[in-house]
């Protein structure tokens, strides 16, 4: 496989953090990127197959987008309250 380096800043707190998980798991930062990347990618690919799943369910359901957001916002207000 072909692999090509690229720049990335970080702060350096989070560098410093990154180094010691990759250290403890005796890995290089490159191999912790890569799957860190990966993984971030994947539960992206999963949580827009579970939205598309319950889009569809709430449209067969009858409710509208601005129903859920309004759902959504009253949620938050009220965490915000708690």
């Amino acid at each position: 496989m072909r692999t090509v380096t690229v720049n990335v800043s970080f702060p350096q707190r989070l560098l410093k953090a990154m180094d010691r998980q990759a250290k403890q798991e005796d890995r290089t930062r490159s191999e912790l990127l890569r799957e860190a990347c990966r993984m971030y990618m994947e539960n992206k690919s999963r949580l827009k197959n579970v939205m598309n799943v319950l889009q569809a369910e709430a449209r067969k359901a009858g409710y509208k987008p601005e129903d859920v957001e309004s759902w959504i916002a009253e949620v938050r207000k009220n965490r915000k309250a708690a």
